[in-house]
């Protein structure tokens, strides 16, 4: 797919998943949903605009929060939809949804040419405040300290949230470096440093003006 839009169906043994994202927002529709009797009443995790569609279903809600504030802050339109292993736990369903949508990214941005390639975001959520730093290295690193202390949030054990993060980073060949600077509150902890990767994000692909590779190799590998 072109025009910064991607999508990626990954299946295995323990998660069926389809994503489609548009980096630009706008419209987006799936050609057919792979959830039985999927229904978007009520749900937290969907929301439809004129300029974005966003609509997340992973089974667990903590974490269709947590991507929904990522595609709401960073101007994406995004659909996932996940059929995981989750009489076992939660961790391949968070694992692989946090790969599929680094794939999903990476696709969709193609080259890294004309872009800043660096960025940076706060993100403040009452008492809590969150920094991220991206860089579009082709160099996948991830660097992640929310401090988190409880064991879980709603149905998301806390331990797979940052690991949810760098799993999104390898796959999206990303350095990616988040922190939770200070706060009390998980919940507020954990999605200031989602809306802080959003605005990372979208400071990082903000257009050059030029068609330049930003680096000094003059290709990014």
């Amino acid at each position: 797919m072109s025009e910064q839009k991607a999508f990626v169906s990954r299946i295995t043994n323990e998660t069926k998943i389809q994503i489609l994202v548009s980096m630009k927002g706008g419209p987006l529709a799936l050609e057919k949903s792979i959830l039985p009797g999927k229904t978007i009443e009520g749900d937290v995790a969907t929301q439809a605009t004129g300029s974005q569609v966003i609509d997340v279903h992973t089974g667990i809600g903590f974490l269709d929060h947590m991507i929904h504030a990522l595609a709401k802050h960073s101007g994406w339109s995004l659909i996932v939809e996940c059929i995981g292993d989750l009489h076992i736990d939660d961790h391949h369903t968070t694992e692989d949804c946090g790969i599929a949508l680094g794939t999903a990214f990476k696709d969709a941005l193609g080259a890294v040419r004309g872009m800043k390639r660096f960025g940076c975001g706060f993100a403040p959520l009452d008492e809590a405040l969150s920094r991220a730093v991206v860089d579009l290295s082709n160099r996948p690193f991830a660097v992640i300290d929310l401090g988190l202390k409880r064991e879980k949030i709603g149905d998301l054990s806390c331990e797979m949230i940052p690991h949810f993060l760098e799993s999104f980073a390898e796959a999206a060949r990303i350095t990616l470096h988040v922190d939770c600077i200070r706060g009390v509150n998980d919940h507020h902890r954990s999605e200031s440093a989602f809306k802080a990767l959003a605005v990372a994000i979208r400071d990082a692909t903000t257009s050059t003006g030029s068609n330049d590779v930003p680096s000094t190799k003059g290709v990014l590998m």
